[in-house]
Parts: C-alpha cells; sequence; structure tokens
C-alpha cells in the first residue's frame, strides 16, 4: 500500500498541537490595513484554533 503524502499547502497553514487539535492564522492580516483599527491589527495577529469540525478533513490533509 502506498504511502499518504502530506499536503504540502495545509502543512504551511495549520500547525498541529500536542492535544492534535490544529492552529491556524486569521486571514485579512497582510494588506489593506489604513482602515483597520489597531484593536482589529492586535487581534488578527495572534492565532487561532480550527473548529472541531474541521479537525477530521485536516488529518487527512496532514496523516504525519
Amino acid at each position: 500500500m502506498p504511502k499518504i503524502r502530506t499536503l504540502k499547502t495545509a502543512a504551511k497553514r495549520f500547525k498541529k498541537t500536542a492535544s492534535g487539535k490544529f492552529k491556524r492564522g486569521h486571514s485579512h492580516a497582510t494588506h489593506l490595513k489604513a482602515s483597520k483599527s489597531g484593536n482589529r491589527k492586535r487581534k488578527l495577529r495572534r492565532s487561532a484554533m480550527v473548529s472541531k469540525s474541521d479537525t477530521p478533513r485536516l488529518n487527512r490533509m496532514m496523516p504525519y
């Protein structure tokens, strides 16, 4: 049986935590920042967790 390949696009966007959950970055954080408040831009810098319903899909994308 062949090995399952890791989807490199998913590996660049998500990191697996020790408990098996996935961390992700926020969108809308790279450009057009003049119209966003400082509070909003500061919150966009922090990482967020992937929802529980999307975790099985990410486990298939990144098996190792």
